[in-house]
């Protein structure tokens, strides 16, 4: 069973807001959303403005409730999957993306050749290519 989003947003010190609650809603089931997509979910219904949804997204992201991930040449996306190393895989063509458990499990699961003196805690690692879908509607 889920756990409610107003107990997810208290477990964080964050009030529960109609806002917050109703951008955690939309979110559910609907993975790598675009603030766009949540404007679209939440709708006038939720109260919320364009700036406010951008507000409640960064006090989520801030909070560790939501994870924005931006692939190159895509808006930033949204995700509920926080804390756990996942990578994504993202087709060219359509855009989709799919999340892809950690191999090591650990972050960082890669650590570059020279650190440069950072402390090198958390690796970002997108894989490109087409889906499955796409690779059958283009033949490839």
């Amino acid at each position: 069973m889920e756990t409610p989003v107003g107990d997810l947003l208290k477990g964080k010190g964050l009030r529960s807001t109609a806002q917050r609650r109703a951008v955690l809603t939309a979110l559910r089931g609907h993975p790598h959303s675009t603030a766009a997509d949540l404007e679209t979910r939440v709708g006038a219904a939720g109260g919320l403005s364009r700036q406010g949804l951008y507000n409640v997204l960064d006090d989520l992201t801030k909070a560790e409730l939501v994870r924005c991930i931006e692939p190159a040449g895509s808006p930033a996306r949204y995700e509920l999957r926080v804390g756990d190393n996942h990578h994504h895989l993202v087709c060219r063509r359509c855009g989709r993306i799919e999340d892809v458990d950690c191999g090591v499990g650990a972050a960082p699961c890669l650590t570059p050749g020279d650190d440069r003196g950072f402390a090198v805690d958390e690796a970002e690692i997108t894989w490109w290519g087409l889906c499955g879908e796409c690779r059958q509607a283009t033949g490839a």
